[in-house]
């Protein structure tokens, strides 16, 4: 009889890499195919675009705050005061925002949510794997948590927090610069619509 054994933290990272990357794939290939049934111009087009700007201006501030408790702790230390005491993911759930403002940046809000949803499910995907690994690392401990804390959706009466917290510059600014990358999305959508409106790309499908 063969025990299944859970995977280690750095089988988890390749897995979540391998996910992350077929999922990036995936939204560049929209960006390149799709385009938004309002024109460019459109008010409401412009108005979609400038709330996912300020989605992922709300991903890159949540995911620096986030780090700010768990950067070089995850994993090693079972975190769950600030951000983690109202749900068990912040670093993802900021993710999923700035996945769904990224999507945005095509004048589309159905682009906007369905990279919102495509995002939620690489992180359910992730996030399961970590969890296996926080369970045989902290038992009882992790158990409790899970049990009380949702997993993505926050639920702010849970709010706990600590009185210090030791911060590593290094780690917080890794992520800062790792969230800023979704602000990259607006001069690629920007690149994509000009190689469509020149007829280098085919447009395979207008969203509204």
């Amino acid at each position: 009889m063969t025990i299944a054994r859970s995977m280690t933290i750095a089988e988890v990272q390749i897995v979540r890499k391998i996910v992350l990357g077929v999922a990036i794939l995936l939204g560049v290939l929209m960006f390149a195919l799709t385009n938004s049934r309002l024109e460019a111009s459109n008010s409401t087009h412009e108005m979609i675009e400038w709330i996912g700007i300020v989605a992922i201006v709300v991903c890159v501030l949540g995911r620096t705050w986030t780090s700010l408790y768990i950067a070089g702790r995850k994993i090693e230390q079972l975190v769950t005061d600030g951000p983690y005491s109202v749900m068990r993911n912040p670093l993802y759930f900021f993710s999923i925002i700035g996945a769904a403002g990224a999507g945005a940046q095509l004048g589309s809000m159905v682009a906007g949510l369905t990279f919102g949803v495509l995002a939620w499910a690489v992180f359910a995907v992730v996030t399961r794997q970590e969890e296996r690994l926080l369970a045989d690392r902290y038992g009882a401990a992790f158990a409790n948590y899970t049990a009380t804390v949702p997993r993505f959706w926050p639920n702010p009466r849970l709010w706990r927090d600590v009185p210090a917290l030791t911060i590593i510059p290094p780690k917080i600014l890794r992520t800062f610069a790792d969230a800023m990358m979704f602000l990259l999305a607006v001069p690629i959508a920007e690149g994509f619509e000009k190689l469509q409106d020149m007829g280098v790309l085919p447009i395979l499908l207008r969203l509204p």
